[in-house]
């Protein structure tokens, strides 16, 4: 993890920086198949960390692409299957909400 560095300055504070640092760490992934897994995998907790940062807004595939792009200079890029099989069936799902925010709801 020689990449990552605390004081660095978050550039998508919607994501925060444990976002950013997954994404180093996919950039300097050498197997295409872990990386793969891990772009996915980020995705997935981006799409989820939107949703909490804006409530109203739905993020699209074409906007985790982009965001993933940007966050890897460039780097690392979506254009493929297993990304947007995965993602199709996760925009199919509503995202979870935490049990307190259920009780908020009922009451």
């Amino acid at each position: 993890m020689q990449g990552l560095r605390k004081t660095s300055i978050v550039r998508m504070r919607n994501y925060g920086r444990i976002i950013q640092d997954m994404v180093q760490l996919a950039v300097e992934e050498q197997d295409n198949d872990k990386k793969q897994s891990m772009i996915v995998y980020i995705a997935q907790c981006m799409r989820q960390k939107n949703a909490t940062w804006n409530r109203e807004l739905e993020s699209g595939n074409d906007r985790l692409k982009d965001d993933i792009y940007i966050l890897s200079n460039g780097k690392l890029s979506c254009d493929f299957e297993l990304f947007d099989e995965t993602m199709d069936k996760l925009a199919q799902r509503p995202i979870a909400t935490s049990e307190r925010q259920q009780k908020k709801k009922k009451k």
